[in-house]
């Protein structure tokens, strides 16, 4: 008999042999019992077994990883681990580790509204900056020569705004082909080969060109350079003398003293900017009512619509002796052209495309001379004011002229009609007097 507890009783028949004639009976077989297992709480998901509370690695059967009955660690079931299907779970989950609960996340749609909100500010912002630097680049090209504080004895201002546009015949920067090109001469210092001015008000432009050899008094004026006082003696003289004798300021007091019209803003551009600008733009459409022909200024052109380059834009303006009318028939070829200029500038195709806008900027104001208070706002609507011209939106003319001339060939005005000009002008009232 056995001492050793769960064992039969039977254990001294083992290790003996049989003599019986028939074969010994199968042999009882010693019987364990097994301890009983401990009882293991239900584990919560996770990694299985692992990452449960009170895991033993070390089962009540010491076998690694076993918890007792009905423990299943997942492992040996035929599935991969954190792929779908696994044990516990349906379809399109996975057992990937972690806190994610076994699921794995897709990506959101995207929010398109957002994006377009975020997308709009960012062109807004560049936008902004290359418009604020595009000013300030072109606002520092500016040269603000012509002091107007200078000019003594100045009508009262009226309503709306009057630009005294200058187009001089400087050859400043020019080299000798570029004069021999454009038949602007070789003479030293400069004049004005035109000049008009401009009314912008309620009742729409009115712009109205003043002949260079216009009959002019000479009044009291203060010398820009010296600053010494003239006094007037009643000289009458050609209106482009007036500029010749002290430049601008001399100009400006003088147009100003024989018209009673308050000059707001002065703009002067010389030959070389004025061609430099038309090719900037690729020339400027005309339609030119007859054909015309000047050795000194170059011109030739034939009737009909055609497209004119720099150089023939400026024998255009400049052309004179080729009209029965002299400088009239010019004034007015110069009113013409000038707003056509504006009204092919002025467009989205230049103002919007940077590789038109900034050549003609920077073709225009390297040339352009201004008074000390004008802005660039102040010249944005000059030129669109000259587009209102072309567009019907104002008035063009000539300064009336009393039809006699002196005897020097001076052209004299029609003083009555130009005090009602100037009173129409002055109280913005619409423009009912006929020019010349």
């Amino acid at each position: 008999m056995s001492d050793r507890p769960g064992w039969t009783d039977d254990s001294d028949r083992y290790g003996r042999g049989s003599a019986a004639p028939e074969p010994e009976g199968a042999r009882s077989m010693r019987r364990v019992e097994r301890r009983p297992a401990p009882q293991v709480p239900p584990q919560p998901r996770g990694r299985p077994g692992h990452d449960a509370p009170g895991y033993d690695p070390y089962g009540a059967d010491g076998h690694s990883g076993q918890g007792g009955p009905g423990y299943d660690s997942g492992y040996n079931t035929g599935q991969v681990y954190g792929t779908p299907g696994g044990p516990g779970q349906g379809p399109g989950q996975g057992g990937g580790r972690g806190g994610d609960g076994g699921y794995v996340q897709g990506r959101p749609a995207p929010d398109w509204r957002r994006r377009i909100k975020v997308g709009a500010l960012a062109l807004v912002v560049v936008v902004l900056v290359v418009s604020v630097s595009t000013y300030f680049w072109a606002d520092s090209k500016l040269k603000r020569e012509v002091d107007l504080s200078k000019v003594i004895d100045r009508p009262d201002a009226g309503e709306g705004t009057n630009y005294l546009i200058v187009g001089s015949d400087s050859r400043e920067g020019m080299s000798s082909e570029e004069k021999k090109a454009l038949h602007t001469g070789s003479a030293e210092g400069k004049r004005t080969d035109s000049m008009m001015i401009l009314h912008n008000g309620s009742n729409g432009p009115t712009l109205v060109s003043l002949p260079r050899d216009s009959n002019v008094e000479i009044p009291s004026f203060k010398g820009s350079e010296s600053g010494k006082t003239y006094q007037g003696t009643g000289r009458t003289v050609k209106l482009n003398a007036a500029y010749a004798e002290d430049g601008p300021e001399l100009l400006v007091r003088t147009v100003e003293y024989n018209t009673g019209l308050h000059i707001d803003h002065y703009v002067e551009i010389g030959f070389g900017g004025f061609a430099n600008i038309v090719d900037a733009i690729g020339g400027v459409e005309m339609d030119i009512p007859k054909a015309f022909k000047d050795k000194k200024s170059g011109a030739d052109f034939q009737a009909g619509k055609q497209t004119l380059n720099g150089e023939q834009s400026l024998a255009f303006v400049r052309t004179r002796y080729a009209f029965a009318g002299s400088d009239l028939d010019r004034t007015k070829n110069q009113q013409k052209f000038l707003a056509a200029l504006a009204s092919q500038t002025a467009t989205p195709s230049t103002v919007l495309n940077p590789f038109t806008l900034y050549p003609v900027l920077g073709a225009g104001l390297d040339t352009l001379v201004v008074d000390k208070d004008m802005s660039l706002w102040s010249l944005a609507r000059m030129f669109f004011a000259m587009k209102g011209v072309t567009g019907g939106d104002g008035t063009s003319m000539n300064i009336p002229l009393s039809g006699r001339s002196t005897s020097g060939g001076n052209l004299i005005w029609d003083k009555a009609k130009v005090k009602e000009l100037v009173e129409q002008l002055k109280n913005d009232d619409e423009v009912t007097v006929t020019g010349s």
